[in-house]
């Protein structure tokens, strides 16, 4: 019989006014400054939002989010209670979950919010779930933070299936074992030609990749107006991720075995 892989204990740490989330590693896997804790806190998790310049404005408000990973529960946060969202968000360790309600002010679900214990992979799979979400932010990785967990062509091709026309996903591609050129490879081949596009490494080594479905890039013009408009109304350094933003062609994927379906753990 196949055991089930054990999933890390959560634990938090503190400094300087900021409460930090771990997976048993000193690896840090999300934070939440105490005293505002819908404020984006770390540059990357700030990028992952750059789905918003890609996003129609004139459907922002019937935006359905969707998170793979909870991490510290900050983007989940910020599109439940501050764009006021309807939002779900996937995570396969339950201490993650427990550790966000206990210390992360994650709010109970509403209906505007739920918050599920499953299988990230298995969730987008899932055929009750194509066309269920407009922005996709993908952020799995184990407690080693060495690579992502899901990260081959059927995933990414399932990630392309939950999302409706119009809808727009944001990718962290972080680790000292991951291959950008092989993620962005898989993206592609999933999304399509010309539907890829990143923004510029963080000074810690985050890449966030966005793709899209369904709509063609908008001009630099329409996305620094955007910019504008998200900056003045949210306080995003959206201006900064035009600026940031780059297309790009990736090279093709190799070949290789399909990764298994389930994860040891998603954060």
């Amino acid at each position: 019989m196949k055991r089930k892989p054990q999933l890390p204990d959560a634990t938090i740490s503190e400094e300087r006014g900021i409460r930090y989330l771990h997976l048993d590693t000193p690896w840090i896997q999300g934070a939440m400054r105490i005293r505002q804790p819908t404020k984006l806190e770390l540059d990357y998790i700030q990028r992952m939002m750059a789905w918003m310049l890609l996003r129609d404005p004139e459907a922002m408000a019937e935006t359905r989010c969707l998170q793979l990973g909870l991490g510290a529960a900050a983007i989940t946060k910020y599109c439940h209670s501050v764009l006021r969202l309807p939002t779900t968000a996937v995570e396969i360790n339950p201490a993650v979950i427990g550790v966000c309600r206990a210390w992360f002010n994650l709010p109970d679900d509403d209906e505007r919010l739920t918050v599920l214990k499953a299988d990230a992979a298995k969730y987008v799979a899932d055929d009750r779930h194509i066309a269920s979400a407009d922005a996709l932010c993908v952020d799995l990785y184990d407690h080693e933070a060495a690579s992502p967990v899901l990260d081959d062509e059927d995933f990414y091709r399932a990630c392309w299936r939950v999302l409706d026309d119009g809808g727009i996903m944001t990718v962290n591609l972080f680790g000292r074992e991951a291959s950008f050129a092989r993620s962005t490879a898989r993206i592609s081949a999933a999304f399509g030609d010309n539907r890829v596009a990143m923004l510029k490494p963080t000074t810690e080594g985050n890449t966030i990749v966005l793709a899209w479905k369904g709509f063609d890039l908008p001009e630099r013009e329409v996305l620094a107006e955007r910019a504008e408009t998200l900056q003045t109304k949210w306080s995003l350094p959206a201006r900064k991720w035009v600026k940031l933003l780059s297309t790009f062609t990736p090279k093709s994927a190799p070949q290789s075995a399909p990764q298994s379906t389930s994860s040891s753990a998603q954060t």
